[in-house]
């Protein structure tokens, strides 16, 4: 079977991340490409699951009391602007450094 050139366009860093595994892998890209590919034909389907990624419970949390802030508008302080957050924060001696 003769071999054709493709060209597919990706992210600089997702390709020199996949490089990277695949080297450890012992696997040129083009290789890795090529058994995706043959998998993907032999079984009539991607070869993995594609799914949405799932937040894990910290952040579910997070998300839930953002929608409770959001609906109750007294439970929770409210500032008008970043400055009067970063003067209460200095009121009650919190150190912000931006830089960090």
């Amino acid at each position: 079977m003769s071999k054709i050139c493709t060209n597919i366009s990706l992210d600089g860093e997702l390709k020199a991340q996949a490089q990277e595994l695949m080297a450890d892998l012992g696997l040129d890209l083009s290789s890795a490409i090529t058994l995706f590919l043959k998998q993907a034909v032999r079984e009539q389907r991607i070869p993995f699951e594609i799914r949405r990624n799932i937040p894990n419970k910290e952040t579910i949390e997070a998300l839930n009391e953002f929608g409770r802030m959001k609906s109750d508008k007294f439970e929770y302080k409210r500032y008008s602007s970043f400055n009067d957050i970063m003067k209460e924060a200095c009121e009650e001696n919190v150190e912000y450094n931006p830089s960090k």
